[in-house]
């Protein structure tokens, strides 16, 4: 998934931010140059461009020391504070901001972005608006997070999947199938979701030239999608206990989808749904 996924992300959270926490203006970007340099490229509320594309090394100004520090920094007036170093007024002028709020977006353990909320009057931003930005800023990192787990999962299944035939490899297809599967429905972005589920398809479809060939009514099952992530679960030898963890589903949820899927694949034990279900090509 390209950068731009991720730009966009960003550009909802500062909308998010706007609305939640009262502020006319938020603007943000996400870090470049291996995490040195902050680029903001999204605006929000703004009546000038001198805002965009700026810059901010890690340690300058609010947000470099946001940066710098891992901690949400504000100050009540930008060009007169004395608690941030001044690289940056010119453009902060220009747009007329005083109080400025900036809060890191923190992803395994690095800054990924910066988001600020900013007023034009030098006025206290208030328990509203710094809790809304924190807010904003943990629901973005939780979003990063699903997506570089996708990335990580699409990069190893992909060349996993074309090297099938060796046993060692096949296990790690299945593990890559399930962890897809658990991830999947926890992401909001339409399009990406779709991309981890078609991958999820043609790993499943995959154990198709491994598998012996299954029978015509096999091959027409079709097991509704809870059911499928619940199989993938118990396919690598989870519990029931154990895939309503990873699925957050109740354990007495998952048997349920369990029996549903087993009904619908003849089978009476759970070994025996999930042979079928490679069998059908719907799981690897």
């Amino acid at each position: 998934m390209p950068e731009t996924a991720d730009a966009a992300e960003v550009r909802g959270a500062l909308a998010r931010l706007r609305r939640a926490g009262g502020v006319p203006v938020a603007f943000g970007g996400l870090l470049t140059d291996g995490g040195r340099k902050l680029r903001i490229s999204e605006l929000s509320g703004t009546v000038t461009l001198s805002l965009q594309g700026l810059g901010v090394a890690t340690g300058n100004g609010l947000g470099g020391k946001a940066i710098a520090f891992s901690r949400p920094c504000a100050v009540t007036d930008y060009t007169s504070s004395r608690a941030i170093s001044h690289e940056y007024d010119g453009p902060v002028g220009a747009e007329g901001l005083r109080s400025v709020l900036a809060v890191p977006v923190v992803v395994s353990g690095r800054v990924r972005a910066v988001l600020y909320g900013a007023l034009r009057d030098s006025l206290p931003l208030g328990d509203r608006s710094l809790n809304a930005a924190v807010e904003t800023a943990r629901h973005l990192e939780q979003t990063l997070a699903v997506r570089d787990e996708a990335r990580r999962l699409l990069a190893v299944a992909t060349p996993t999947a074309q090297r099938a035939a060796d046993p060692a490899a096949w296990e790690n297809v299945r593990t890559a199938h399930r962890d897809l599967r658990t991830l999947a429905p926890r992401i909001a972005d339409d399009e990406l979701r779709a991309e981890l589920l078609a991958l999820c398809d043609r790993l499943a479809a995959a154990a198709v030239t491994v598998a012996p060939p299954a029978g015509a009514g096999a091959e027409r099952t079709v097991l509704a999608p809870r059911e499928l992530d619940v199989l993938a679960c118990v396919a690598t030898g989870a519990t029931n206990a154990a895939a309503g963890e990873r699925l957050g589903l109740r354990p007495e949820t998952v048997k349920s989808y369990l029996r549903s899927a087993m009904r619908k694949l003849g089978a009476h034990t759970r070994l025996e749904a999930v042979t079928a279900a490679r069998r059908a090509g719907l799981l690897p």
